[in-house]
């Protein structure tokens, strides 16, 4: 009965999932589909000749299945001894309604005369998990992102499938990994966030300076979802790790030109000179570290390869944020410092021509 009520809730799950955009390859792990022969016991065919229902449940489990008698030892290992009749007295129907029992009266009488054979559509799989019985049902999803698709799932499976007492749905997979991953991420990018703010801090010894270089990372992302957006690559765990890689590249190329302009401005240039001549000057050492990256991880990001949609949006993500990068260190870095800058900021020891 629970085998049939577990396929019968899976079809229904299946018939509403195939209405959903982006969900393919759907189907069930039958766990039914192997034919049982059950023998009902007729009660008063039983009475009639003086047999005890479990004396006649004991003759087909010892015919067909066996019962230990005895255990032998072979070294440390048991194994059970179980006498039961031979294959051609219990393999077929007719063979098993055939199996006689003593009845007190001294008549034998065979298992067609106490019982009512039927066929029937049994379990030809048994699935559990946590010590409960489960049916599986698979799919795909393409063409969609996979949260918004599972999501939508959800919502509608738990709207028009009406679950039996005691049942439950649980969706895993990889959605289960996937939900598991961003609320481990939604922790890591804060993390991140104030590890990079607190090493600013130490570094130049100012809040002012960290924020500022804060304010230039939180215009990072940009890039790799304008990336991400263009190439139609939906945003996932993957590329979440990229934004946290894209992160550590902006904020090295916003400490180089950063540095520069505050040694500028320590050797006696204007605060507006000190931020052209740092945009201008540091140009070139920024350009060769976005290039080194974008040009190393270019062919991943334009890969469509089997194994690619783990480290494709991880890639797009990069080379986009750098591209953007660039354009944000050189022109909206030196303008916020214009509007940061004040005069009694902490500017380091100046240099000589030679040591910048």
């Amino acid at each position: 009965m629970a085998t049939k009520t577990l396929e019968n809730t899976g079809d229904q799950i299946i018939g509403v999932m195939r209405n959903i955009r982006g969900v393919q390859d759907l189907g069930m792990f039958r766990v039914l589909g192997q034919p049982n022969l059950n023998f009902e016991v007729d009660r008063d065919q039983a009475a009639r000749f003086g047999i005890n229902v479990s004396d006649i449940q004991d003759a087909i489990q010892t015919a067909v299945g066996g019962t230990a008698l005895n255990q032998v030892l072979v070294g440390e290992q048991r194994y059970d001894l179980v006498l039961r009749y031979l294959p051609q007295y219990r393999d077929t129907e007719e063979a098993i309604e055939k199996i006689r029992l003593l009845a007190p009266t001294g008549e034998r009488v065979s298992l067609a005369q106490l019982t009512k054979v039927t066929e029937t559509d049994g379990g030809s799989e048994i699935y559990r998990e946590n010590n409960s019985r489960y049916v599986a049902v698979k799919f795909s999803v393409r063409g969609r992102d996979l949260g918004s698709t599972v999501e939508e799932a959800i919502r509608k499976v738990n709207a028009q499938v009406k679950l039996p007492a005691g049942y439950t749905i649980d969706w895993a997979g990889e959605y289960e990994s996937q939900q598991r991953s961003q609320r481990r991420l939604m922790i890591v990018l804060p993390a991140t966030i104030l590890a990079i703010f607190v090493i600013l801090y130490i570094m130049f010894n100012s809040v002012k300076w960290a924020l500022l270089l804060i304010a230039n990372l939180a215009m990072a992302p940009l890039g790799g979802l304008l990336a991400l957006l263009v190439t139609g690559t939906n945003l996932s765990v993957s590329s979440g790790v990229g934004f946290l890689a894209l992160f550590g590249v902006s904020v090295q190329t916003g400490v180089i030109m950063l540095e520069y302009i505050n040694q500028l401005r320590a050797r006696g240039y204007t605060t507006e000179r000190s931020a052209v001549e740092g945009a201008v000057l540091r140009l070139r050492p920024i350009m060769m570290t976005m290039l080194v990256a974008t040009l190393g991880l270019l062919p991943a990001a334009m890969s469509h390869d089997i194994g690619s949609d783990s480290q494709r949006p991880f890639a797009i993500v990069i080379v986009g944020g750098l591209i953007s990068n660039l354009l944000i260190g050189i022109f909206l870095l030196p303008t916020l410092y214009t509007w940061f800058a004040r005069r009694g900021d902490a500017l380091p020891e100046p240099e000589s021509e030679g040591a910048v």
